[in-house]
């Protein structure tokens, strides 16, 4: 079994054994893998160690893979990105912990996306290198759909709704999920824009959840076997 070198990004791990844990990475070389790091736990020597592995770090990877559907193995790992702030900062903290949830339940293919894991390794850069980041899980969800197959059919926009289920907007406003008068208003304001344009919106933090909730509801319309992340909870409490 041959040896490949990728860089991969941490989505979430979870206890295997006492000892050993099953960490879930998006590699820029196949997409979304699943590793066992047995004995990871336990050894102080060895050059797999757990502090490598806390959501959405990035790193460099010597691996071998096997075919769909058996666990895969990390010969050598070491962080390609040192975070500056992430780890130091509990909003930020609680921003990767639920967006590693929403990661873990929104991808699922075995097979390489550039633009994909380009997204991600670009959002975690800005994120660990900004101060302002109340709204920062807002866009990158939104935006994340385009690689999702989702993203809001802008070319209607000044219609007097948004059908969540068709990802289109429409003057039906009373259609089963559709958006429209105040929630509209601030759903259109992250639409077309950059995380350096993210930094200048001024949500109030019940506006701020509201559009949480929509867009997570848009994940639920179109992403078969989405969950509501756990730490939903904490970060409204984080930002209240």
């Amino acid at each position: 079994m041959a040896l490949l070198t990728t860089k991969a990004i941490v989505i979430g791990v979870i206890k295997y054994s006492d000892t050993s844990l099953i960490a879930k990475l998006y590699t820029e070389s196949d997409g979304l893998k699943s590793y066992m790091l047995k004995g990871i736990l336990k050894s102080k020597k060895g050059k797999l160690k757990p502090a490598y592995f806390q959501p959405l770090t990035l790193l460099n990877i010597t691996a071998s893979h096997n075919a769909k559907g058996r666990l895969n193995t990390i010969r050598d790992t070491h962080v390609q990105y040192p975070s500056i702030s992430i780890y130091k900062n509990v909003i930020k903290q609680s921003i990767v912990l639920f967006l590693s949830e929403i990661l873990s339940s929104s991808i699922q293919e075995e097979e390489p996306n550039p633009r994909l894991y380009e997204f991600l390794e670009n959002a975690i850069y800005w994120l660990d290198n900004h101060d302002k980041v109340s709204n920062f899980h807002l866009l990158f969800l939104l935006n994340l759909t385009k690689f999702l197959g989702f993203y809001p059919d802008v070319s209607d926009n000044g219609k007097n709704g948004f059908n969540l289920i068709e990802g289109i907007f429409t003057d039906l406003t009373n259609a089963n999920d559709t958006i429209s008068g105040e929630k509209l208003i601030q759903f259109k304001r992250l639409l077309g824009i950059d995380f350096d344009s993210v930094e200048n919106i001024l949500f109030h933090k019940s506006e701020r959840q509201l559009i949480l909730q929509i867009i997570i509801r848009y994940f639920e319309l179109h992403l078969d076997g989405f969950k509501k992340p756990k730490s939903l909870n904490i970060l409204e409490a984080v930002f209240s």
